[in-house]
């Protein structure tokens, strides 16, 4: 069959059919071979516009007489139009649920959002939690520490040894450096090493603003006035603690001792330390001491 114009659908075609059936015309079909395809110039176009408007004409006119043309319209496009509506349908019922699946999307990022920033801050404050209760584990252990008794151990088995370490440890942590001197004093009883650990001690309470314990450490440091290196020095601390304990007598007395068995052997700074404390405390003026005697040759 030859082939169709573009613009002559088989609905057209139907119509033209009836159109020239009524008007008397007859339409023969040949089986032909196939021929070329027309080339539509303007000359073509304007034929086939009056051929359509001729079509038109005529079938207003049947129309008019009361013998309507009917069209049946084509069962394959009916079927595609059926079609058609149910992809429409379909790409619609798609298009919501594309809309539903995207707000879901954007709740579930919404509520992992919210989710994130809670662990993180939820984890921030374990965090924190957990170095509050490592302090708190600390500063308990520490307690039970400084509390507990001193033991009288040696913790090197050398009284000198033990003196080093708990001094080293005083200039770090005083309150731990206490106990450790606590611990030389008990371990090491009537030792040079016990006694400077006394001094030492009556240094750190001192410091801690403990003047009648600072009295009491240096008192035992000084039992039998000992010769060592420290002991002029810690007998003036011994004087200024009496005072500063509103003993002043003693403090007097202490510095009197300095004098008589210090001060020739103190260095030069401790003496002007020792004159200036008792001109501060108002002790009486000390007597010169006495010349160590000489041995006979």
């Amino acid at each position: 069959m030859p082939k169709l114009p573009a613009f002559l659908t088989k609905p057209a075609l139907a119509t033209l059919l009836g159109v020239l059936a009524i008007t008397g015309t007859t339409v023969v079909v040949a089986q032909t071979a196939p021929v070329e395809a027309i080339q539509w110039d303007k000359r073509r176009l304007d034929q086939l516009d009056r051929n359509v408007r001729r079509l038109e004409r005529a079938l207003t006119q049947r129309n008019a007489a009361g013998q309507p043309v009917l069209v049946e319209p084509d069962p394959e496009v009916i079927a595609l139009q059926g079609r058609v509506g149910l992809m429409d349908r379909r790409l619609a019922d798609l298009e919501a649920t594309v809309q539903r699946v995207n707000g879901d999307l954007e709740r579930l990022t919404f509520s992992l959002d919210e989710a994130g920033g809670a662990n993180t801050t939820l984890s921030t404050r374990v965090r924190e939690l957990e170095t509050k209760i490592r302090a708190m584990e600390a500063a308990a252990a520490r307690e039970a520490e400084l509390n507990g008794p001193i033991p009288n151990t040696s913790p090197t088995g050398d009284a000198a040894r033990d003196l080093t370490a708990a001094a080293r440890l005083a200039a770090t942590d005083p309150e731990r450096g206490d106990r450790a001197l606590q611990t030389v004093i008990a371990a090491w009883p009537d030792t040079p090493q016990a006694q400077e650990a006394s001094s030492r001690l009556g240094d750190l309470r001192v410091s801690a603003g403990d003047q009648a314990g600072a009295v009491s450490a240096y008192a035992a440091a000084l039992r039998g006035w000992p010769s060592a290196p420290w002991a002029p020095a810690t007998t003036l601390e011994l004087a200024n603690a009496l005072n500063a304990t509103d003993r002043k007598t003693q403090a007097c007395t202490a510095l009197t001792e300095f004098t008589r068995r210090y001060a020739e052997a103190a260095t030069a700074a401790v003496r002007t330390r020792a004159a200036e404390a008792r001109t501060r405390i108002g002790c009486p003026a000390a007597a010169a001491p006495a010349p160590t005697p000489r041995r006979a040759g």
